[in-house]
């Protein structure tokens, strides 16, 4: 191994027994490259990063002013939540408001990523629905625009229907990736998920954070979605989660979000920085500790933040009696 690469190892005793790889990009709003580890164009799917991207046409198009959407509703078009009761509510909102209900939804359902909802709702036999699916904010903020376009409901996921050209064509023009060339595929939640090299990810949250530069519409959606997930933290992903966390420990000074398969995503909006973070097998376990360890060698995170993030930072490993057998720990210089 060279001593170069950009690793995350996972510690068991004293032994490294697993390591994972780390990809970062870091780019300005002119999509200059400012920091780099391993392949800044590594070519990958932006998965659940690409959500608040995905809200811009909700906002641009008239559909959240024309439903009465609070902020609280559209940070969570931006969700990947925790299923937790807030969250379960304010998507039912949002359904109420179009005059639809949770069938409408075609995310599918699973049971709440936060455990103690989940295991409250197994004790009581309640099977969870589509409102619980960490997807539900995103896909009622897909039906508010399919509602406020008139269109056809029953197969909004389709990359065919409206909506979700509107969301393709956004996530090009706020990426700089040309429509013809963005890959595309389908998300664990069944709607379109977009391919790109990773720093075009970062160039768009860049342009999130700090949109001076964009048409106006666009602009004034971007510092909405911005302005939501800053003063509802909670509704971007919930009780224990990073996302969470990093908005709640910088005072919103920085906005991230995670995707699946090891992706992360962010903006410093007073830097005019887009950051993007790609485990390199996908394994989650590796992706906060490799982000604290970037935003602190990046100076982006202060020695108390990172102190409030060390449980993200350097996560212990337990064995199923609960007994502490090792460590996770970046092992790598930017």
């Amino acid at each position: 191994m060279k001593p170069s690469d950009t690793i995350v190892r996972v510690f068991r005793g004293n032994i490294t027994e697993s390591i994972h790889r780390v990809h970062l990009a870091v780019v300005n709003t002119g999509g200059s490259l400012l920091h780099a580890a391993g392949d800044p164009k590594l070519l990958t799917f932006a998965r659940s990063t690409a959500k608040p991207i995905q809200a811009l046409p909700v906002i641009e198009s008239g559909a959240a002013d024309h439903y009465g959407l609070g902020d609280a509703e559209i940070a969570l078009c931006c969700a990947s939540h925790n299923g937790e009761a807030e969250h379960v509510s304010a998507a039912q909102g949002i359904l109420g408001k179009l005059g639809f209900h949770h069938a409408h939804l075609q995310c599918g359902a699973h049971e709440p990523y936060h455990a103690p909802t989940a295991q409250a709702m197994r004790e009581r036999g309640e099977a969870p629905t589509t409102l619980h699916n960490n997807c539900s904010g995103k896909h009622s903020g897909m039906l508010a625009l399919c509602a406020h376009l008139g269109a056809q409901p029953e197969t909004y996921m389709s990359i065919h229907h409206p909506v979700q050209q509107l969301m393709l064509e956004a996530v090009c023009a706020m990426s700089g990736v040309p429509k013809a060339d963005m890959e595309l595929g389908v998300d664990g939640c069944g709607v379109p998920v977009f391919g790109m090299e990773i720093d075009r990810l970062a160039l768009a949250y860049a342009r999130l954070g700090s949109p001076e530069a964009l048409p106006e519409a666009r602009a004034n959606a971007c510092r909405r979605i911005v302005a939501a997930v800053r003063q509802y933290p909670q509704f971007l992903a919930g009780s224990d989660r990073f996302d969470t966390r990093l908005i709640e420990v910088t005072n919103g000074r920085i906005i991230g979000k995670m995707g699946a398969e090891g992706i992360f995503a962010l903006t410093v909006p007073a830097m005019n920085l887009g950051f993007v973070l790609k485990i390199e097998d996908g394994n989650q376990r590796a992706l906060y500790p490799a982000v604290v360890e970037a935003l602190k060698q990046l100076d982006l995170l202060s020695a108390a933040e990172t102190a409030l993030l060390a449980s993200f930072h350097t996560p212990t490993v337990h064995n199923w009696q609960g007994t502490e057998v090792g460590i996770i720990r970046p092992d790598f210089q930017l």
